[in-house]
């Protein structure tokens, strides 16, 4: 059965998965902004690098591949 795209449940069940990622995001964030600041790294290119590197290993850990990246 086909969902009613355009009933008023269908949007506001949209829009709390999109509120609800975007605050996890948020927190996820903050969380690695006061590690950064416990751990001394002042230098923002340092911690892009330092982040790149971690976030290419956590895609590349799981199957082996990036395929994830093949999506962007």
């Amino acid at each position: 059965m086909k969902e009613n795209t355009s009933s008023p449940s269908y949007f506001i069940r949209n829009i709390n998965i999109v509120i609800g990622l975007v605050l996890v995001w948020r927190g996820v964030w903050h969380g690695l902004d006061v590690l950064e600041a416990m751990i001394g790294i002042d230098h923002t290119l340092l911690a892009a690098g330092i982040g790149f590197a971690v976030g290419i290993a956590l895609l590349y850990a799981p199957d082996h591949d990036l395929k994830e990246l093949q999506k962007l």
